[in-house]
C-alpha cells in the first residue's frame, strides 16, 4: 500500500492549493457566512472547480470521468480544508455521484451523474434521521403502489441540501434492506428547511409527506442499496478525513507562527519548553493521521482488499483525523490565549468546521465501534 502521493497527485495538490488560495481563501468563507447566502458556497467558484476537472476525478472515462481514483480526491480535500473552502464536491460528487455510479442504471447515470459531473445539477444524499449518524437506523418508509412508491419520513443534516436539484433518499421498504430513490427538489409533499450548524455551511432538514415517485426513481433493486451505500459513505468519510488533515496542518502552521512572534516577559513564547513539548506532540499526531488518511485513500482504490478491510481503513482514517484535528484546534485556541476565542481570529472558524466535520458521517465513537465490529474473529 502506497502511503505517499504520486507525482501526478502532487501536481494536482499544487494546482488545487494555488487555485483555492487565490479564489477561496479563509476570508472568503467568512464573507459567505456573513452574507448569509442559501448555498453556503460560491456557485461561480464551483463551476470553475468543475472546469478544472475536480468533479470528474473518481469516475471512469466511459461516464465522463477522469478515472483518477479516490486517491486523486485526497489533495483536493486537503486544500479545501487548508482554505476552509465550501463546495458541493462531497455531497454532489463523492456521495451522490458514487451512488449513481454504483447503483444507478444507464438512464439515471445519463440524466443525473453526467449533470453532476458537468456541474449542471447538484445532488444531495438524504440519509440520517437522528442526532447521530447511523445508516442502519432508517425509519423513512417506501410504500409500493400502482404508480411506484410513496415516501414518508424526515431526514436531518443533509449536506448541501438547501438548493439541491434532487435528493438521493435512503428508505426502508417491506423487507430489511435499504433502498435508494431519486427525488426531485420540486416533488409535491417534499419540504426543505435550512438547518444552521456552527460551521455556517449548507445543511438541511427534509420532510417527506407521502411523496410519490415512479418506478424509475428507484436505484437498483428494492432493498439492495446497502453495499453501495457503505462504499459511498466510506469515500465521503475518507475525504472528510483529508479535509480535517488540511485544516489541522493549517492551524498548526498558524499556531507555530504565533509562538514565534508573541512576546511575554520579554521573550517569545515559543521559547517556553512546555509549549515546545505540546507542539512536538501535535506534529507527531498530524503525521500519524496523515498515514491513516493515506492508507484510507489507497484502500478505497485497492480491489485486492475485502470489503471489510476497506471499511476498517476508512473508519481508522475518519477516527484518527477527527481526534487529531480536534486536539490541534483545541490546542491552537489555548496557545493563542484570549484572542483564540474571538470571532475575528481565523482559529475559531477552523475549530467550528472541525467540530462539524468530526461528527459528520460518524463521530469517533461510531467509528471505534465499527472498526471493532469489522475485526476478524481470530484477531
Amino acid at each position: 500500500m502506497n502511503l505517499v502521493y504520486s507525482e501526478d497527485h502532487r501536481l494536482l495538490a499544487d494546482s488545487a492549493r494555488e487555485f483555492l488560495a487565490a479564489r477561496s481563501p479563509v476570508s472568503r468563507q467568512r464573507a459567505l457566512r456573513d452574507e448569509g447566502g442559501i448555498n453556503g458556497f460560491d456557485p461561480q467558484l464551483w463551476q470553475d472547480a468543475v472546469a478544472l476537472g475536480w468533479s470528474a476525478i473518481p469516475f471512469p472515462e466511459n461516464l465522463g470521468g477522469l478515472d483518477f481514483g479516490c486517491m486523486g480526491l485526497g489533495p483536493i480535500f486537503e486544500s479545501i480544508g487548508s482554505n476552509l473552502s465550501a463546495s458541493p464536491l462531497l455531497s454532489s460528487v463523492v456521495l451522490s455521484g458514487s451512488l449513481l455510479h454504483l447503483q444507478g442504471n444507464a438512464g439515471q447515470q445519463d440524466r443525473w451523474l453526467s449533470a453532476s459531473i458537468s456541474g449542471e445539477r447538484r445532488l444531495a444524499l438524504a440519509l440520517d434521521e437522528g442526532s447521530r449518524h447511523n445508516p442502519a437506523n432508517v425509519a423513512l418508509q417506501a410504500v409500493p403502489n400502482a404508480n411506484g412508491y410513496s415516501l414518508s419520513g424526515n431526514k436531518y443534516f443533509v449536506i448541501d441540501g438547501v438548493g439541491a436539484d434532487a435528493y438521493l433518499v435512503v428508505a426502508k421498504g417491506a423487507g430489511a434492506g435499504l433502498s435508494l430513490f431519486l427525488v426531485a427538489a420540486d416533488a409535491p409533499g417534499l419540504s426543505v428547511q435550512a438547518l444552521p450548524l456552527i460551521d455556517s455551511r449548507n445543511h438541511a432538514r427534509l420532510q417527506l409527506d407521502q411523496v410519490q415517485v415512479g418506478h424509475d426513481a428507484l436505484l437498483g433493486e428494492p432493498g439492495s442499496a446497502g453495499p453501495a451505500l457503505e462504499i459511498a459513505l466510506d469515500r465521503g468519510r475518507v475525504c472528510l478525513a483529508g479535509e480535517m488533515l488540511g485544516m489541522a496542518e493549517k492551524l498548526f502552521a498558524m499556531t507555530l507562527d504565533y509562538l514565534k512572534t508573541r512576546v511575554q516577559f520579554d521573550v517569545k513564547i515559543g521559547s517556553f519548553q512546555s509549549l515546545q513539548h505540546r507542539s512536538a506532540e501535535l506534529y507527531v499526531q498530524i503525521q500519524l493521521a496523515r498515514s491513516a488518511v493515506m492508507a484510507g485513500l489507497a484502500a478505497l482504490d485497492d480491489s485486492r482488499l475485502s470489503a471489510a478491510e476497506r471499511q476498517r481503513f476508512a473508519s481508522l482514517a475518519k477516527w484518527k483525523a477527527g481526534q487529531m484535528a480536534l486536539n490541534v484546534a483545541n490546542e491552537a485556541v489555548q496557545m493563542h490565549g484570549g484572542i483564540g476565542v474571538t470571532d475575528e481570529l481565523d482559529v475559531g472558524l477552523f475549530l467550528k468546521r472541525i467540530r462539524v466535520a468530526q461528527a459528520s458521517l460518524g463521530d469517533a465513537d461510531y467509528h471505534c465501534e465499527r472498526y471493532a465490529d469489522l475485526m476478524p474473529a481470530h484477531a
